[in-house]
């Protein structure tokens, strides 16, 4: 599958800088039952969007004409990748999620002022002003049907034609020079036979597009008429990952480096026991805080070896400090 990417000035992040991720897979969020959708009126007109992993998608229905999506993701689990048209918006023509999962991502994509073929992706929590790793991307069956049968409104694809997904990224509010693009149908190679419309997932690598707050996604095509895009406006998403601000460790602190040598903690990173060996009878007192200052645990050793549960731990870094007689050492361990 044809993919690119435009790089100006965008910051390039290794995959090896990476401190952690985090993975919005949809499956997470609630249906009833197979073969249905998010669909929300409760505040017509305005964001009534979901949060996933450490983005916000955002959603808006509309009650005028009855009832429309008017624009924004939906998550679904629908199946159906045979039936043409608009009544069949929240299908993808690869009828399951990346992997065979049950939920995945509709795109509705339209501006709510515009009305052109864009949309937003809020990062949030962690991720914010952060590089996003990507997602997997396929076609809707209503969208893959009528570029490759055309309906009343689109025409049927053939030599020459297009439908491209591009993704930009903001950051402090302002988009940023640079673009990743997706062709989810690509007719034009000089060999026909290569054309193809997109019905499997395939992987888009956002990465390029540096440190950003927000994702715009937009869609364009070579089918377009007095109203714009022809091509239905949709597609669709799986597996969102983002990458995570690492966490702000305390400053180790070890009042004599001498004290600290003479106790030996294990295993690092730790499951269920942390054991404590040490040789400096003095540091009797043992205190356990979480990155965020918390107090987890407290106690004292027990001779020169001591075991501490962490069993119950959330996994994570945590400081251990023993001290006594005025002397005090600090180390990290991680719990897994």
């Amino acid at each position: 599958m044809r993919t690119f990417t435009l790089l100006f000035s965008a910051f390039v992040l290794g995959t090896s800088a990476l401190q952690a991720q985090t993975t919005a897979t949809f499956d997470t969020l609630h249906l009833s039952k197979a073969d249905t959708f998010y669909v929300n009126y409760t505040a017509s007109g305005t964001d009534v969007g979901f949060n996933d992993g450490n983005a916000h998608f955002p959603c808006i229905y509309d009650t005028s004409y009855g009832g429309i999506w008017s624009t924004g993701f939906a998550y679904t689990n629908m199946s159906d990748s045979v039936t043409d048209g608009y009544f069949n918006q929240y299908s993808a023509k690869a009828a399951k999620g990346y992997g065979g999962s049950g939920n995945y991502l509709m795109a509705h994509c339209s501006d709510p002022v515009t009305y052109e073929p864009k949309m937003r992706i809020i990062l949030r929590d962690s991720a914010l002003g952060r590089p996003v790793k990507g997602f997997y991307a396929t076609n809707s069956t209503y969208a893959y049907n009528s570029m490759r049968d055309g309906d009343f409104f689109s025409k049927k694809f053939d030599n020459g034609d297009w439908y491209l997904l591009t993704v930009k990224g903001y950051s402090g509010g302002v988009l940023q020079p640079g673009a990743v693009g997706l062709y989810l149908a690509d007719f034009l190679f000089p060999n026909p036979a290569d054309n193809y419309i997109l019905k499997t997932w395939q992987w888009v690598d956002l990465l390029p597009l540096g440190n950003v707050d927000s994702l715009e996604l937009s869609l364009t095509s070579s089918d377009n008429g007095m109203f714009g895009m022809n091509t239905p406006a949709y597609f669709c998403i799986d597996n969102f990952t983002t990458t995570d601000a690492p966490a702000v460790i305390p400053p180790i602190l070890a009042v004599n480096s001498a004290v600290a040598a003479t106790a030996k903690i294990y295993p690092n990173p730790a499951a269920d026991v942390l054991y404590i060996d040490r040789t400096e009878s003095s540091l009797q007192h043992i205190t356990v805080t979480g990155i965020s200052g918390g107090v987890v645990y407290t106690g004292t050793t027990a001779g020169t070896h001591t075991e501490i549960n962490t069993a119950t731990l959330p996994a994570g870094v945590y400081l251990l400090t023993l001290s006594g007689n005025n002397n005090t050492a600090t180390t990290r361990f991680i719990k897994q």
